[in-house]
């Protein structure tokens, strides 16, 4: 196993969590050489907050544990593609690298439906990487939409 898949897996257990817990399964990790510091996992429903994305979360995180508002140095790790949302913070948040599980064609923000995380007219662009663990981090979504769905059909 990579350093990449090292990562990866703990974002994964972060999407696990979320998912227990009703939330779109979705994990992020951010990482300063060996160092985890900052993480999160989807709590849109639990926090009734459109913008509390798993990215979100670990980038706050991150910001806190290091003392300072931009995270040169410093990889995402992330088991679904960021938002448009998420990857406009991650722009602002000037973070070096940007690793991802799997795609979202619909609504990405890194390359899949729009390219903001690596826009050549942005002040900064991150270093984007994609298909880490992408068919466990595929299967851990259609897991959860497909349970989402039989339940719905049950009401």
């Amino acid at each position: 196993m990579n350093e990449d898949e090292f990562y990866m897996n703990k974002a994964l257990r972060l999407a696990n969590e979320a998912s227990e817990r009703g939330e779109v399964p979705v994990g992020a990790i951010i990482i300063k050489g060996n160092r985890v510091v900052g993480q999160g996992r989807n709590q849109t429903e639990q926090l009734n907050d459109v913008t509390a994305h798993a990215e979100m979360i670990a980038l706050t995180a991150a910001f806190q544990t290091l003392g300072q508002k931009y995270l040169q140095g410093c990889t995402l790790y992330v088991t679904l593609e960021p938002c448009m949302m998420c990857a406009g913070a991650i722009v602002w948040s000037k973070l070096d690298r940007v690793v991802i599980g799997a795609l979202d064609e619909r609504s990405g923000g890194c390359g899949s439906a729009f390219n903001i995380a690596a826009n050549q007219r942005l002040n900064h662009q991150a270093e984007i990487q994609y298909g880490v663990l992408e068919d466990e981090c595929s299967r851990i979504l259609k897991q959860f939409f497909q349970k989402k769905r039989k339940s719905l059909e049950t009401e």
